[in-house]
């Protein structure tokens, strides 16, 4: 096959595709949850937070769990894309867009949730107008938008070449999207100044997303390592969260590329060399996170002061210790058995795999937030029972069901109007590839 030929069957491979009656079933149903969700927040809104099962002491619930939950999965972002460009790591090339759009919607509904759990969202404008430096929360605020604008533009940036492509199939386009790609990218003319350039802005955008990546996750441990509480009091949480987050993250990508490879038949791109990379990775960062976990709770159990005692009994043996050893084997142990194996790390069993440990990370976020602050230093006394106990009601289920359709939507929605593979990377992929030969 020849070179132009070559390039026109890799576009056709990688154009965005309609959505297919399943995708329209898909849609329709992340549509329907997020409807729900902005119902129960209207709910939220008119009655206020008494609607929640969030009380005196747990005054953060499934809420923050699921900020958490997406500030971890969005460093996913820093993992695959920055580390690896700088790294020249060449069979990431089909990855890099998947990850970039997964940290985009993660960090958008960490942003979104953290309004939610205010519950008077127009205090919001105190943070900017009255915000305090020595505060960890205005840390987090800083360091969560710095790396949202950072990842816009880290998704933006490569697509450039892409849009030029796209704007030269115009026929194969429907008129919203080549108004969408002549808006977007009709000043690229694909120069050599212009590569220059670009080229330059990406390898800035992917040194600085690094540390602020770092920060994000140090800056949200921080949140909880401030605070006095059982559970929380543990100088690990910094390296503990981000452990954690490189492993939900490359969770996150892993499900996705069985998905995209599947219902886009895009074997020829994401190959099964791609699933033994990726496995290989996962497998060190499930041993990673596992150590951090194992120094987390093994130091207070050795040592347990008496106001560790009763969070711990709770975690191990008590209320809790279905949810916690479930997130301990399901999101780490035996994922770690699974993708030991060759046969482990094939396109199936690391889509079943990848399912656990994001499944396993959410329940594991839960965990941090809720056993701690129904064990405070001083002893919950001449309280309402309910006051000692927490399961969120169906209007924090539905808000955070919703904020987790509304990041699969954002996805969903990007694949059809982008596409999810580079084009132009992978096309001077190939070209260098044959040359070499």
């Amino acid at each position: 096959m020849n070179t132009s030929s070559n390039d026109k069957q890799i576009t056709d491979d990688l154009m965005p595709q309609k959505f297919s009656k399943s995708g329209m079933i898909w849609v329709g149903i992340l549509s329907t949850i997020c409807v729900i969700g902005a119902y129960a927040y209207y709910r939220q809104l008119r009655y206020g937070l008494g609607v929640t099962s969030m009380r005196d002491y747990v005054s953060w619930g499934i809420y923050i769990s699921n900020f958490v939950f997406f500030v971890a999965i969005s460093l996913v972002g820093s993992l695959i894309t920055a580390i690896f460009r700088l790294a020249n790591v060449a069979w990431s090339t089909p990855l890099t867009r998947i990850a970039e759009i997964i940290a985009v919607s993660a960090i958008t509904f960490a942003s979104l949730i953290i309004i939610v759990d205010m519950g008077r969202p127009e205090r919001l404008y105190n943070l900017f107008a009255h915000g305090r430096l020595q505060s960890p929360i205005a840390w987090d605020v800083i360091v969560i938008t710095t790396y949202l604008f950072i990842s816009l533009f880290l998704l933006y940036v490569p697509l450039l070449p892409d849009l030029k492509i796209m704007n030269q199939q115009k026929n194969k386009n429907s008129a919203w999207q080549n108004k969408i790609y002549i808006f977007l990218g009709s000043f690229w003319k694909g120069n050599s100044e212009q590569v220059k350039i670009s080229d330059k802005i990406i390898n800035i955008l992917c040194i600085m997303i690094i540390p602020v990546a770092f920060c994000i996750h140090t800056v949200t441990s921080w949140l909880f390592a401030t605070t006095y509480r059982p559970g929380w009091d543990s100088t690990n949480f910094g390296a503990y969260f981000i452990s954690g987050a490189f492993l939900v993250g490359a969770g996150g990508v892993i499900v996705a590329m069985y998905v995209f490879r599947k219902h886009y038949h895009l074997e020829k791109y994401i190959t099964e060399l791609h699933f033994e990379k990726m496995g290989r990775i996962a497998v060190m960062l499930s041993l990673i996170y596992l150590y951090f976990n194992i120094n987390e709770y093994l130091v207070p159990a050795f040592k347990m002061k008496k106001s560790e005692a009763a969070h711990l009994a709770e975690l191990f043996t008590g209320e809790f210790s279905i949810m916690f050893w479930f997130a301990i084997m399901v999101g780490m142990i035996i994922p770690i058995f699974i993708m030991l194996f060759k046969k482990g790390r094939k396109p199936l069993p690391m889509f079943i795999t990848g399912i656990m440990i994001v499944v396993g990370a959410w329940f594991k976020r839960y965990l941090i937030v809720t056993p701690t602050l129904l064990h405070p230093f001083l002893p919950m006394q001449n309280v309402p029972d309910n006051y000692k106990h927490y399961f969120p009601s169906w209007e924090e289920w539905a808000i955070t069901m919703g904020s987790l359709a509304g990041a699969l939507l954002i996805v969903t929605f990007f694949v059809r109007i982008f596409p999810i593979i580079p084009i132009h990377e992978t096309i001077t992929e190939q070209n260098e590839k044959d040359h070499s030969k």
